[in-house]
């Protein structure tokens, strides 16, 4: 479901035990403890969905529309306790169903390292590398 407001605080501290949970990234996040935050924006757009098992979120993956026939997967992050569950997967395929209202005919997203092999189970093909706060990362895209 679409994310609140009231979540906010709630999905950022989800994304920061996530992103802690990689070697990768937990020494430039403890070194940057203000990098993580989701702009009001993209929530009240209805542009970030939380996965939900009963009451208890699981993760949440947000997008961003470039209005060039695609959209941005801006961040996917899971709940460390319930990686490799599918819950990643669904959230993309979810994205993807939005996109497709959208009328777009591609989603992309700049992967992690070490998440390359998720997004190329979930069958996004590598573009080029890009420089990131994170270092380098892989610009991705998958094509509907």
């Amino acid at each position: 479901r679409a994310a609140g407001t009231d979540e906010k605080r709630a999905l950022e501290e989800l994304q920061l035990r996530a992103s802690l949970a990689n070697e990768g990234d937990r020494e430039h996040l403890l070194e940057n403890p203000g990098i993580i935050s989701i702009p009001d924006e993209q929530i009240l757009g209805g542009l970030v969905h939380v996965a939900y098992r009963g009451p208890e979120r699981l993760g949440f993956a947000a997008i961003l529309l470039d209005g060039d026939g695609t959209i941005e997967l801006d961040g996917l992050f899971i709940e460390p306790a319930y990686w490799r569950r599918g819950i990643g997967r669904m959230l993309v395929d979810h994205c993807i169903l939005m996109a497709r209202k959208t009328g777009a005919h591609a989603i992309r997203v700049i992967a992690n390292p070490h998440a390359l092999d998720f997004y190329h189970s979930c069958g996004f093909e590598r573009l080029d590398t890009t420089k990131t706060q994170f270092g380098p990362a892989h610009r991705m895209q998958r094509q509907f």
